[in-house]
């Protein structure tokens, strides 16, 4: 029953996706329906899977070629990930029946979210670290055409050529941990390496290069620095596509992958500082751009990058139970302001929140969910984006040094300086322009509603969620905690009062600023910093020009010359069997 599931989970969005490429211009109608149906039908498939966390582990067939065998596992961290993947993709195939109506192009645009969506689940639930690597590889080739989607605008073909070149960087350390993880045990399972390594079989230079190679690969997924400057520039994306990439998919694999292979790293010098070190960093600069960014998008998809570092910060303090449930916590909330933000901006033309303003009066239930997502990010109680993130808070004081609980402090009134300012330039602040304004269509509201519903409820899934993580992921030795006891724990720790202080704090901070020619010095530089994300925006253009020029070079060595193409293919595959030869 688990295989059938596993398999259908994967391969039912790709058959619907070679479905809808094969619709017709006029059939937008059937298209929208179609990919409706298909994500839905997923959505539904990966809810009853995770009825079935942990029962058992499906190995379909042998590859024959001591590589290992096509293996899924069913365990909570790859089905919870999986179900998020397939319901958000699933709203945001149903915001896009609005959002996207009279555009061209549907079938190249639901073709790929729904194969989008079927290689993220792949990702997560195979236990084969060259599967692993296969699915990721499909995952920037979509994240790559969506994001390139408006392909007569520069930018947004900018934006799709910026975020695959940075993630293969991320891909380069994925292979290179894989094919050591090969070198090592003689197979590619995941679960064979774990058990190895925390019994002392492979030798610590491997295990340390291994290691460091995946968190560059996670880092560059995730981006986190120093590769952060790829996901802003994703902005240009149809909404409905950032939804996916920001809440749903490409984004989280890289925190997956850290917390899949943690457990055989745990013996390695500096893998747990280096992790957390990074998620500090990320927080710290994005939250900042966060704060000077005047383009609604781009406001959250800084907060998207900062919100991964605190995923990050949590696995190198060794908690990926934190980790774990702030990533749903995220997932939901961050779904919902992304898809509110799209709301307004098919409503109103613009994503400069500069010209919006006092939209409160014209988009109350936009407005009104848009509030519910902004106060779970920025960490106000009762929203689930509070209790996971107090969770994260918990494990670093508990797992690392002071002085890092006290810049996540800092983090925390950076959270909330950004989420104050966003929700009150949009909805609250003085109207500056004249903007036409028109009612969200249905579809747009049911998918708003139902996150929104899950920002305020999610997080009583706790109980369930810690008990599932214990019981199906031995390596990481995690222990089940009720609901009750998470929330006695969190209600009479001192430290959550602070951190809600942190919160308080940061509005404050923001209400009583003042903005305008006054401002110090050092602000001025920091803004001019930060809009320039603190330099590396430069370092990633020049080695994108690079690598662009490398393109055309390899165009001139495409002679056209049918005996050096058939030359170059056997020589690739003679240096492919020798590699597969050996392992064998």
């Amino acid at each position: 029953m688990t295989a059938i599931l596993i398999a259908l989970i994967i391969l039912f969005p790709w058959f619907g996706a070679v479905i809808i490429w094969l619709m017709k211009d006029e059939q937008e109608k059937l298209t929208h329906i179609l990919a409706m149906s298909f994500t839905a039908f997923s959505a539904v498939l990966s809810l009853v899977l995770l009825t079935r966390i942990g029962q058992d582990q499906i190995s379909a067939y042998s590859l024959g070629i001591g590589m290992g065998d096509l293996a899924f596992s069913a365990d909570a961290l790859g089905i919870i990930l999986t179900c998020i993947a397939n319901c958000i993709g699933c709203l945001a195939v149903v915001f896009s029946k609005d959002y996207m109506n009279g555009e061209k192009d549907l079938q190249r645009y639901y073709s790929m979210i729904l194969l989008f969506i079927g290689a993220m689940s792949g990702l997560v639930l195979t236990s084969n670290a060259m599967l692993i690597f296969f699915f990721w590889e499909i995952t920037a080739l979509c994240s790559y055409q969506l994001i390139s989607f408006y392909n007569d605008d520069p930018k947004a073909v900018r934006g799709g050529l910026k975020a695959l070149f940075i993630t293969q960087f991320g891909g380069i350390g994925l292979l290179l941990g894989s094919l050591l993880i090969f070198s090592q045990t003689g197979s590619l399972d995941i679960q064979h390496f774990i058990a190895a390594a925390q019994a002392g079989e492979i030798s610590s230079a491997a295990l340390a290069v291994a290691g460091f190679g995946l968190i560059a690969a996670a880092a560059a997924k995730s981006s986190q620095f120093p590769f952060f400057t790829w996901l802003p520039d994703a902005m240009e994306a149809p909404t409905p596509v950032s939804a996916l990439i920001h809440a749903a998919t490409m984004v989280n694999a890289g925190v997956y992958l850290l917390c899949r292979f943690a457990p055989a790293f745990q013996g390695v010098a500096g893998w747990n500082t280096t992790v957390l070190w990074v998620g500090i960093i990320t927080i710290l600069l994005s939250s900042v751009m966060a704060i000077f960014a005047n383009d609604l998008k781009r406001v959250l998809a800084y907060s998207t990058v900062s919100q991964l570092g605190f995923l990050f910060a949590a696995i190198g303090a060794g908690s990926v139970t934190a980790s774990q449930f702030h990533l749903l916590s995220h997932a939901i909330f961050k779904a919902l302001l992304f898809l509110c933000a799209g709301a307004v901006i098919h409503s109103v033309g613009t994503r400069d929140m500069r010209l919006m303003g006092n939209l409160y009066k014209k988009m109350k239930p936009v407005a009104i969910c848009f509030i519910i997502g902004a106060c779970s990010l920025a960490g106000i109680p009762i929203f689930n984006g509070f209790w996971s993130k107090e969770l994260i808070l918990e494990a670093i004081h508990s797992g690392a040094p002071l002085s890092v609980y006290i810049l996540m402090l800092f983090a925390v009134i950076l959270t909330a300086i950004y989420s104050i300012r966003c929700v009150w330039m949009v909805f609250f602040g003085k109207e500056k322009s004249e903007l036409h304004v028109h009612e969200p269509g249905r579809f747009m509201k049911y998918s708003l509603y139902v996150l929104a519903a899950g920002t305020v409820v999610s997080w009583l899934t706790f109980g369930g969620f810690s008990n599932a993580f214990s019981k199906s992921l031995p390596h990481h030795e995690i222990e089940a905690e009720s609901l009750g006891k998470f929330l006695s724990t969190i209600i009479k720790d001192p430290l959550t009062y602070l951190a809600i202080f942190m919160v308080i704090l940061g509005i404050v901070l923001w209400i009583f600023h003042k903005p305008g020619p006054s401002k110090a010095v050092l602000p001025k530089v920091l803004e001019t910093c930060a809009v320039n994300s603190f330099g590396f925006e430069i370092i990633n253009e020049k080695i994108i020009d690079k690598i662009q020029n490398l393109s055309e070079f390899s165009r001139e060595l495409q002679s056209g010359i049918l005996n050096w193409n058939i030359f170059g293919v056997l020589t690739g595959l003679v240096l492919i069997l020798i590699v597969l030869g050996i392992g064998g």
